[in-house]
């Protein structure tokens, strides 16, 4: 019997004293969380906040000067080769080819990562992030949205167990976003583990199972999103008419919010006819 402990009971993501300055500015000092397997992890935090520092350390693209690190079991210091095996890296801007069509992109990565059959690896991530049918057109005329799905897409080729996002949805319009918050929760519900980094609150509320606050370099809570509220005094309990946001009102004009677009789009029509 084999004494090992089989790797999917650890934490996909375990992070312990981390620390890394660049000449005299200390960037982490000190951080510490663990990401459960098939979770969304959210790290919250400023510009500046050590976020992307962190991404870096853990897909083994820089050396901590302190502290230790696991993805899927692995030392990211002694193991390197075997965590890049495990994970796949999304930057905040698309690493994608606009000279290529959608496809070739994906066929491209699938060669590269020497799978058979590029093709049908394509055609199925092409149906799968809703592209099929842009799928032969250059990149160079999809839209912010459809670039950030392909370009998850290629960093799913080969299976990763472990994905990092780092601000994915940097520059994004509204519709755009929600569609990539929606492919990061489809991502985590068929067991991959998400660690999504992030500089919007709405998007780390909506999207992660856990959230870490990092700040001046230190994780200064960690939590689901009930346990940081209870951090706070009480609600007071008031009654309110709650006006829709300008992003209920853009998402029910453009059709993205069946029940709300009707009403509100009456609503402009009458007082056009009133004018």
């Amino acid at each position: 019997m084999s004494t090992t402990a089989p790797r999917d009971r650890e934490p996909a993501i375990r992070v312990q004293g981390m620390e890394k300055s660049y000449k005299s500015l200390q960037v982490l000092r000190g951080v510490d969380f663990d990401v459960a397997p098939g979770s969304i992890f959210a790290l919250l935090g400023s510009n500046g906040a050590g976020k992307t520092t962190m991404v870096r350390i853990l897909s083994t693209l820089l050396r901590p000067d302190a502290g230790t690190a696991t993805v899927n079991g692995f030392d990211v210091l002694k193991e390197p080769l075997r965590v890049r095996e495990s994970i796949s890296l999304t930057g905040q801007f698309a690493a994608v080819d606009e000279v290529l069509s959608g496809r070739e992109n994906l066929v491209l990565v699938a060669r590269l990562r020497h799978l058979k059959n590029p093709g049908n690896v394509a055609d199925d991530l092409l149906a799968r992030f809703n592209l099929a049918d842009a799928g032969s057109r250059k990149v160079s005329e999809y839209s912010g949205g459809m670039r950030r799905r392909l370009d998850i897409a290629m960093s799913l080729i080969g299976q990763p167990k472990v994905i990092f996002l780092d601000e994915p949805t940097t520059g994004l319009d509204p519709e755009a976003r929600i569609e990539v918050w929606q492919v990061v929760q489809d991502l985590a519900n068929q067991g991959t583990t998400v660690l999504l980094t992030t500089q919007y609150l709405d998007e780390a509320e909506q999207l992660a199972d856990r959230i870490g606050i990092l700040h001046e370099g230190r994780i200064i809570a960690d939590g689901t999103l009930a346990e940081l509220k209870q951090l706070l005094p009480p609600a007071e309990v008031q009654y309110v008419e709650k006006q829709p946001t300008l992003e209920d009102i853009f998402l029910a004009l453009v059709g993205k919010d069946s029940r709300a677009g009707s009403s509100v789009a009456s609503g402009v029509a009458s007082r056009e006819g009133r004018s």
